[in-house]
C-alpha cells in the first residue's frame, strides 16, 4: 500500500508486471510489513523534480500487491526546503520507524536527509543531486577533503559535476565562440559547489581555455538579474552555464531577451530539466541546452518490470497525458533499488545488513548499471557513491507546437544514441 504523507497527485496506475518472482526472497516474503520512507520536494519551487512521483509510486504500489509483498511506502514531502526535509527524515525515522529510506531531487531534499539517516543510523539511498554537492556538502569541513570520511547509512547514486563539465564543454566544442562564459551560481548547494574554485566549473575551465566570469552567488528567487547580465554583456559572454531554479531562469532570460543580451550557447542545469519550463519560456527556450541523465533513448531497461526506457516514459505519458520528464527514470530506480537490497537480506529490521547489501549493489537498471565499485570516483566516495551515464541535449521547437529534447552529445556515454548535433541560439 501507499501512505500518502505528502501532496502527491493522484494519477492512473502505470501496469507494472513484476519480471523476476524470486527478486524479494527473502526479506519479503516473510510476511512482516516493512516500512519505507521517501522524501521529495512535491511541492515549492522545486516541484517540477516530483512531478512524476505519483505513477512511480503507484506502479510499484500494484508490483507489491500483485506479488503479495508487504511494503509500506511512506511519502513525505520536503517543500522544497532543507529544514523541512530534515524535519520529516526524522518523523519517519521516529514516528513510522522505516527500515528504509529513500530520498530524491536536489541537494536541499538529499542532503538534510542523507545527514539526519546517517546520524540516526537508519540506511538511506538518494538520487538526482550530483554527487560533489550530495558528499561535500554533508562534511563537516567542506574546505579540507583529507578530513572527509565515508558515510555508514547513506548512500547516493547520480553523476557528478566532472561529468556535467565534460558534457557541457564538448557541446560549446561543436560551435564557433569566443570561449567567454558567464557563470549563474546561486548561493545553495547545487550552486556552490558548481562555481567551487576547487571542485567546480571555474578549475576546469580555465585549463580548457575557457574564461569565466562569476558575478558572485545570489539568493533563490531573485526577482532581477540585471547586475549578472551587465556583467555578462561586459565580458562579451558567448556562452552562459549554472545551475539554476525553474523560476530563476525564467526571469533571467527573460531580462536577458528584454537587455539585448543573446548568448551563442546557454547551458543551464536543473532549470530546464522539464519540458513546461522550457515552453514556459514561448519561442525562446529554442537551442537552450543541459545535461540529460535520463530519456527514452537511453538504452536500459528495469530489473522491476522488463520495460525499456522507451516504453516506460511512454507509459507516463498516456497515463498522465503530460510528456516524460528525466527524474521518471531515477525515482523508479530507487524503488528497484529498494527491492533489490531488501531482497538480499534475511532481517530489514537490521541497519547495518541492509547498508551492507546496499553498498553491494550490482543492479542493472532503467538509468543503467547502479554498483558502488568506486569508478570514476576520488577514494574518499568510493564506499558510498555510484555514477551513472550522463550526456547533452537541446530543446528544439517542434512544428505543431512545443519542444523536443535532441540528444546532441554522448562522448560521456557513446551507447546513448544521438537525435542532431549543437546548433547555436539565434
Amino acid at each position: 500500500m501507499i501512505t500518502r504523507r505528502g501532496l502527491i497527485r493522484s494519477t492512473a496506475a502505470s501496469g507494472l508486471v513484476l519480471a523476476t518472482p524470486g527478486l524479494f526472497a527473502p526479506a519479503l516474503a516473510q510476511g512482516a510489513t516493512i516500512k519505507v520512507g521517501y522524501v521529495s520536494p512535491q511541492t515549492g519551487p522545486l516541484a517540477a523534480f516530483a512531478e512524476a512521483d505519483a505513477f512511480i509510486l503507484e506502479g510499484f504500489a500494484k508490483v507489491a500487491a500483485e506479488k503479495g509483498l508487504p511494503i509500506e511506502v511512506i511519502v513525505k514531502d520536503s517543500q522544497s526546503n532543507p529544514n523541512r526535509a530534515a524535519e520529516v527524515a526524522k518523523e519517519l525515522i521516529i514516528d513510522e520507524e522505516v527500515s528504509l529510506m529513500l530520498v530524491a531531487s536536489t541537494p536541499e531534499t538529499t542532503n538534510p536527509v542523507a545527514t539526519t539517516c546517517e546520524a540516526e543510523g537508519i540506511p538511506c539511498i538518494s538520487t538526482v543531486a550530483p554527487w560533489q554537492p550530495w558528499f561535500i556538502g554533508q562534511q563537516g569541513n567542506p574546505g579540507d577533503p583529507a578530513s572527509w570520511a565515508p558515510f555508514n547509512y547513506a548512500y547516493h547514486f547520480f553523476w557528478g559535476l566532472e561529468d556535467v563539465i565534460a558534457v557541457f564543454t564538448n557541446m560549446w566544442g561543436q560551435l564557433e565562440t569566443n570561449k567567454s562564459v558567464g557563470g549563474l551560481f546561486p548561493n545553495d548547494g547545487d550552486g556552490n559547489a558548481w562555481g567551487d574554485p576547487n571542485v567546480g566549473f571555474p578549475p576546469v575551465l580555465a585549463a580548457q581555455g575557457y574564461t569565466l566570469t562569476d558575478p558572485g552567488r545570489y539568493q533563490n528567487l531573485t526577482d532581477d538579474f540585471s547586475s549578472q547580465i551587465n556583467a555578462f554583456k561586459a565580458a562579451s559572454v558567448e556562452i552562459v552555464t549554472g545551475v539554476v531554479i525553474p523560476p530563476d531562469f525564467t526571469t533571467f532570460w527573460t531580462q536577458a531577451k528584454q537587455q539585448g543580451f543573446t548568448p551563442k550557447a546557454a547551458s543551464i542545469g536543473k532549470a530546464i530539466l522539464f519540458p513546461q519550463a522550457v515552453e514556459a519560456l514561448g519561442d525562446t527556450g529554442h537551442n537552450l541546452s543541459s545535461e540529460v541523465w535520463w530519456s527514452p533513448s537511453h538504452p536500459f531497461a528495469s530489473s522491476l518490470s522488463g520495460q525499456s526506457a522507451g516504453d516506460l516514459a511512454a507509459g507516463y505519458t498516456a497515463a498522465t497525458g503530460r510528456p516524460w520528464t528525466q527524474p521518471i527514470g531515477f525515482v523508479h530506480a530507487l524503488f528497484e533499488m529498494a527491492a533489490d537490497v531488501l531482497g538480499r537480506v534475511s532481517d530489514a529490521g537490521d541497519g547495518d545488513a541492509v547498508a551492507e547489501a546496499i553498498a553491494a549493489t550490482n543492479l542493472k537498471s532503467i538509468v543503467g548499471p547502479i554498483a558502488f565499485n568506486g569508478a570514476g570516483l576520488p577514494p574518499f566516495a568510493v564506499k558510498n557513491v555510484a555514477k551513472t551515464p550522463l550526456v547533452g541535449g537541446q530543446w528544439r521547437l517542434k512544428d505543431g507546437g512545443g519542444y523536443d529534447l535532441v540528444i546532441v552529445d554522448n562522448k560521456t556515454a557513446p551507447n546513448v544514441p544521438t537525435g542532431g548535433v549543437m546548433e547555436a541560439i539565434i
